[in-house]
């Protein structure tokens, strides 16, 4: 019961909470691309499209353009609160960047024990979040998914392998940059055109998540953000 603020000893009900809402678009994008970048660099030097001698080039790439570009598009999915991309975009990222210092500390083709673990190590915990992603977002699920193979064959290769794991692992890596950017542009234009127009095999609470849609919208109220999926 409100009390009329004008009569004597009486106290006003406080007003009713208030939540600001703050359009975050989709980072997943971003990552894709720097992903793409990355590894299709990589497979340049591993299948003899690059000389040996750039490799620390190669290594800049990976430092300066995958690490940045992955670091932003985890921190934007945690606030969007998709906690599964956002945590393979930070593994990706702390693995291009680690990967990219290590070949710049080493003679150009020389392997690294200790860059073959870290390899070996990031593809399986890849996994994680890819098996928790291809549920609702498929395509995005299928790129961690061939992120954590390419991880694995070229970690194989670092410790010890034959020219045959950098190879395959250099094909990989080239297959891997085609999904990354078909994911990127299917989302870029989800997100421009405000419905999906390249399959992104979407399924469960995650088909409403193009902004625009019903779904999403009508659940603006009641959310502390406006993404409840990227």
């Amino acid at each position: 019961m409100t009390t009329d603020p004008a009569l004597p000893g009486a106290t006003a009900s406080p007003p009713p909470p208030r939540i600001f809402l703050r359009p975050l678009a989709t980072p997943l994008p971003l990552g894709f691309l720097g992903l793409a970048v990355a590894t299709f660099v990589l497979s340049g030097l591993q299948l003899g499209w690059v000389p040996v001698g750039q490799a620390h080039q190669v290594a800049l790439v990976m430092v300066a353009f995958a690490f940045p570009a992955q670091l932003i598009a985890a921190l934007y999915g945690f606030l969007c609160r998709d906690a599964a991309a956002a945590t393979g975009m930070g593994v990706l990222a702390g693995t291009w960047l680690t990967l990219g210092l290590i070949t710049l500390g080493s003679p150009p083709g020389a392997t690294s024990e200790t860059a073959g673990l870290l390899l070996l190590a990031a593809g399986l915990v890849l996994f994680v979040p890819a098996v928790a992603t291809v549920p609702s977002k498929g395509v995005a699920g299928v790129v961690l998914f061939t992120a954590a193979l390419r991880f694995l064959l070229t970690g194989a290769y670092q410790y010890g392998g034959g020219s045959s794991w950098k190879t395959a692992a250099g094909v990989t890596g080239a297959v891997l940059a085609a999904f990354a950017l078909y994911a990127a542009l299917a989302l870029e234009l989800e997100g421009q055109r405000r419905r999906t127009v390249l399959p992104t095999l979407r399924r469960g609470g995650s088909t409403g998540a193009a902004p625009g849609t019903a779904v999403q919208d009508e659940a603006l109220g009641r959310e502390p953000g406006v993404r409840g999926e990227l």
